[in-house]
């Protein structure tokens, strides 16, 4: 990471805006479209794993008996430690207690969707088997074992988007990376910058172990870039050109130049530990830190609480924002036990909460006295950090506004009562004391209007659950624990509905998804589409969790625009209608 590296509570709003911009939406980028075809799982996402692991945490912010201030993984620059002696902690460097599995699942467990450890941080040292340089963790140590290969393959098994960290500016290993404008280059054994060949390094370590990085391990969720901005435009032009050539669904983010612009890649990186103070025009990371460092430093015990670490990542989602929380492992391959603890807490949260975070855009008003606020087409979630304890909640919106009120992880207590004149105020009764101390989440629900899906560029049309919107009392979006799909379909006048565009017509094969257990199916049900009605009935696939793809028959779409689909249940004679995990629309050849 860069070294800069109530008694009543009263929500005012003019009107209830129940959608917000959706993460990226500068204008001024050629790819717009491309972006965010490529950021839509990072926005789903919105959580996510950083590791910062190397040679550093065998010293661990210690050096011949001084502690270190600061930044843990900037020992060798902070200490002007010379690179003969530097090189030296390879040889120490054994994590034989190292399992990728198990912190693949540590971040799966803290409702983290994305992982990105360092491939390569400032001390030049690679992560993983270089060709390009025998300064790598299976050449140079007694460990010989490539442990991004080990967290690639974990991360696909566990459902995990998996991405590396690179520092391309910066390189402590080699003389001829300097950073003159941020005086963060090695100058101790290296101190004449006039004689160094900046484009020299580029062409002979860092571009071709970037393209190791993207050519080893698979696909790759993101290539995070940590940079100064030493690299010319038209060599960070040429850095993005070889990523989109190798692996064109990889995101880039923003740290290829200047941070406090956002010139470069498909999102933008805040400064270290910063949360954006309002809504920003496209999407944007917080890198944050869950104690004060970002590699392992036996001396920082400053670790942020569970409900810290729910907060931040609450107000960030409210803003529209990702938030990466990093883990600094030891040198045995462990990772800290306080944080292991911290990552379980935040889990427990997440379990019961995750749909006000995955999937979400910003608020439709800014910040809030007591929480924050996130948004789904026709839902509010309100996080109440600062619980009124007479029992009521007051908004100051029309009550005819809101159709439905409830606690989102105590949904099995029932609707919230929902009073107060239709044109003024809402008033929502409430327990008087917090269901969580840490956030306890009330849901509003209004009729809303789907978002529309655009046509693809085979022609298809994928209608996924998460963008279904759901019209009814008991059905709703399902996430987390292998789910995504709409449950909970006990009611047989709820039903859903998507919009999409249509840009090419023509004849589409109509295909729906769905699971049933034994014993529940048996439900019939119509798929409604421009004046057209296909018929079909639940049948049991075995469990709620085994989905299988059922062909309904063809509709035809005869002119270019927007259209609604909706399913809709026709006989529910079991306790259910199905899980529904998407329709689609597949163009017929002629």
């Amino acid at each position: 990471m860069s070294k800069k590296i109530f008694v009543k509570l009263i929500l005012t709003v003019t009107a209830l805006c129940l959608t917000a911009p959706l993460g990226y939406t500068q204008t001024a980028r050629p790819d717009e479209t491309a972006t965010k075809e490529r950021t839509a799982w990072w926005r789903e996402a919105r959580f996510g794993m950083f590791i910062h692991w190397g040679l550093y945490a065998v010293p661990a912010g210690e050096w011949k008996g001084g502690k270190t201030s600061g930044y843990s993984e900037w020992i060798m620059h902070k200490k002007r430690i010379p690179v003969e002696e530097y090189e030296q902690l390879a040889e120490q460097f054994n994590p034989v207690k190292f399992n990728a599995e198990e912190w693949v699942k540590l971040a799966k467990a803290a409702g983290m969707k994305y992982m990105v450890i360092t491939s390569k941080h400032h001390d030049g040292f690679a992560m993983y088997h270089s060709r390009v340089s025998p300064y790598n963790v299976v050449d140079a140590t007694p460990f010989k074992r490539d442990p991004i290969k080990e967290l690639a393959e974990a991360c696909r098994k566990e459902g995990i988007k998996f991405g590396c960290y690179y520092s391309i500016d910066r390189d402590w290993h080699h003389p001829d990376a300097f950073c003159p404008n941020q005086g963060q280059g090695n100058t101790w054994d290296y101190p004449d910058d006039s004689k160094k060949d900046f484009n020299k390094y580029l062409r002979e370590k860092a571009l071709p172990q970037v393209r190791e990085i993207l050519t080893q391990y698979g696909p790759l969720g993101i290539i995070w870039f940590d940079g100064v901005g030493t690299k010319t435009a038209e060599q960070n032009e040429e850095i993005i050109a070889m990523v989109r050539e190798l692996q064109p669904y990889c995101l880039i983010n923003s740290r290829l130049g200047d941070w406090k612009s956002f010139k470069w890649g498909d999102y933008r990186s805040m400064d270290d530990n910063k949360v954006a103070d309002e809504l920003l025009p496209y999407g944007w990371e917080n890198p944050g830190t869950i104690n004060e460092t970002y590699g392992y430093n036996k001396h920082d015990k400053q670790w942020k609480s569970p409900a810290e670490i729910v907060q931040i990542l609450v107000d960030i989602a409210s803003k529209g924002g990702n938030y990466l929380l990093n883990v600094g492992p030891k040198a045995d391959g462990t990772i800290p036990a306080e944080s292991v603890s911290i990552l379980r807490e935040v889990g427990k949260w997440m379990d019961k909460n995750s749909e006000s975070i995955y999937g979400t855009t910003a608020s439709p008003f800014g910040r809030l006295p007591w929480g924050r606020c996130t948004a789904k087409p026709g839902k509010l979630y309100l996080h109440i950090f600062d619980w009124p304890k007479n029992g009521e909640l007051e908004v100051r919106l029309p009550r005819n506004d809101v159709i439905r009120a409830y606690l989102l992880a105590y949904e099995q207590r029932g609707d919230l009562l929902l009073g107060g004149d239709d044109r003024d105020n809402l008033v929502i009764t409430i327990p008087r004391k917090a269901p969580d101390p840490i956030d306890a989440v009330v849901v509003l629900e209004k009729e809303a209007e789907p978002e529309a899906t655009p046509q693809a560029k085979d022609g298809s049309v994928s209608l996924k659950a998460m963008n279904a919107v759901v019209r009814g009392k008991n059905a709703r979006y399902e996430s987390g624990g292998g789910k995504d799909n709409i449950g909970y379909w006990t009611n047989p006048n709820d039903y859903v509905t998507w919009a999409f565009e249509v840009t090419t017509p023509g004849a589409f094969s109509a295909k729906v998804t769905f699971a049933c257990a034994r014993g529940t199916g048996g439900s019939d049900y119509a798929l409604l589409v421009a004046e057209q009605e296909l018929t079909g009935k639940v049948t049991d696939t075995g469990s709620w969790t085994n989905f299988v793809t059922e062909k309904l028959g063809t509709v035809r779409i005869t002119e270019a625009g927007t259209y609604r689909l909706s399913i809709k249940p026709k006989t529910m004679p079991g306790s259910a209608v199905m899980n529904l995990k998407s329709v689609m629309l597949v163009p017929i050849k002629k």
